[in-house]
Formats: structure tokens, C-alpha cells, sequence
């Protein structure tokens, strides 16, 4: 078994027996599970009113019950939802060394300092895409139990695709906080700048200057300011890319050069 292997199986199998995974696969599964009551109420809002899932005075006049807008609600719930659970995910794995104070053992093991960093990094990139698989799986059962017109498999497949890239746009952008959770020592200091980001990302957005914060472009790409992405070109994801690589790299720098006793 290589170091890497170890440190791999190491990191999942610390994953697998926390309640972490549990716990974000119960927050990201809201996305679809309202995101397919609120197309059940759209689709006969009489009939919401009438069984309490919606108040008797309540104004129902946006959007469509429909497949093409339950398949865009869904990208966009990961691309907001997800920041903060892929995110939390990963203030998890880097911090909680810090937390239980077993960074010191972790190091003490003969296994190279950068290779233990990208186990981790690999374990969170793939719980996040299993979350987000989660999340259009259940949006297809979601939204089959309604019975949500406009079906096509085209479109199902369009969906997909669309829905994983804004969660794999959203998880290079949560690289930075894995640094924050090392530098910071423990959760504290990362979630703070979770929110932090999450509150920018929507002001700067809305101030029509979206496309040059790379937290607010996850959101455009899914369109949540419209059918089409709006004011993104490569200056956008090569930005988001650069976030992400200085992510890794401080990170990878931190654990290598910081003094962790």
C-alpha cells in the first residue's frame, strides 16, 4: 500500500465514522425535497391551499411546474447550498486535526506532510460530488412524484451536466477555506469566512459585478440571474480557477512550512 493509499483510506474511513456526511447529505437533500414542494404548489395552488402547505392569502404568480425550471432551481440550489456544505465539509476535514488536537500524531507519521493534504482534498471533492449526485437524484424522484410536465431525457442529461459543473465550479471555490481551517486551528475563523464570502457573493452579484467575484460566478453559471449565463466569459473561470489553485497551494504550503506542534 502506497503512502498516498494510506493516507486516502486514512481520511475516508475518519469520514465514513463521523456524522459529518450524514449531516450534510440531510441539509443539501432540502434543495430538492422543497424545491419539490414549492413546484407541487405552483403546479395546483388551490389545492396547496387547501391541504395548509401554503397560507389561504398567500400570492402565487412566478415561475412554471415544469422540468426545465425544477432542473434550474436545483443547479442553483447547489450553487449556493453547496458553498456552504462543501464548504463546511471541508473546514471539517482540515480543521478537526486542529479541534481533537491530533495534528501532532497525524504528523509524526511517516507519511509525507503534502501527501496528507491531498487525501484530504481528494475525500472532499468526492463527498461533494456524491452530494451533488444526491441532489439530482432526488430532484428526478422529487419532481416525478409531482408529475412535472416538459420530460425529455435530452434535457435530463443537459440538467446533469449543468448541475455537476456548477458544483464542480463551487467546490475549486471552497479550496481557500481548507487553508483557513489550517492557518485559523480549528473551525472558528473558516466559517466565519464561509458566511462571509456567502453574503459578498450575493451583494457583489447584485450590484451587476458578479462575473469579477468568483464566488458569485458558480450562481450566474446556473443561472439564477436568468435562462442564459449572463456576463460570463473566461476571464470568469479562469478566475475561479485561480482561486482555486492559490486555495490548494496555500494550503499545501501551510501544512508543509507551519509550525504544527
Amino acid at each position: 500500500m502506497t503512502d498516498f493509499t494510506a493516507a486516502m483510506w486514512a481520511e475516508a474511513l475518519k469520514t465514513a465514522r463521523s456524522r459529518v456526511p450524514w449531516l450534510a447529505a440531510l441539509g443539501i437533500s432540502l434543495a430538492p425535497l422543497m424545491g419539490g414542494r414549492f413546484m407541487l404548489i405552483l403546479k395546483d395552488p388551490a389545492w396547496a391551499r387547501r391541504f395548509g402547505l401554503v397560507s389561504a392569502k398567500a400570492q402565487i404568480s412566478a415561475g412554471a411546474a415544469d422540468w426545465p425550471t425544477y432542473f434550474a432551481l436545483l443547479a442553483q440550489a447547489v450553487a449556493v447550498g453547496g458553498l456552504i456544505v462543501f464548504a463546511l465539509i471541508a473546514v471539517w476535514v482540515f480543521g478537526r486535526e486542529y479541534t481533537d488536537r491530533t495534528v501532532a500524531d497525524l504528523l509524526a507519521l511517516p507519511t509525507s506532510r503534502l501527501v496528507i493534504v491531498i487525501a484530504k482534498f481528494v475525500v472532499v471533492t468526492s463527498l461533494s460530488a456524491m452530494l451533488a449526485t444526491l441532489v439530482y437524484a432526488l430532484g428526478l424522484v422529487a419532481g416525478g412524484v409531482v408529475g412535472l410536465p416538459g420530460w425529455s431525457f435530452e434535457l435530463a442529461a443537459g440538467a446533469a451536466g449543468r448541475l455537476m459543473a456548477t458544483a464542480g465550479l463551487t467546490v475549486v471555490l471552497i479550496t481557500p477555506f481548507a487553508w483557513a481551517a489550517s492557518a485559523g486551528r480549528g473551525y472558528l475563523p473558516p466559517v466565519g469566512a464561509v458566511f462571509l464570502v456567502l453574503f459578498l457573493s450575493q451583494v457583489i452579484a447584485a450590484l451587476g459585478w458578479g462575473a469579477y467575484f468568483p464566488w458569485s460566478v458558480p450562481a450566474l453559471f446556473s443561472g439564477v440571474a436568468g435562462s442564459e449565463v449572463q456576463g460570463l466569459g473566461l476571464g470568469s473561470y479562469l478566475l475561479v480557477m485561480l482561486t482555486g489553485v492559490v486555495g490548494v497551494a496555500g494550503t499545501l504550503a501551510w501544512w508543509w512550512l507551519a509550525d504544527q506542534s
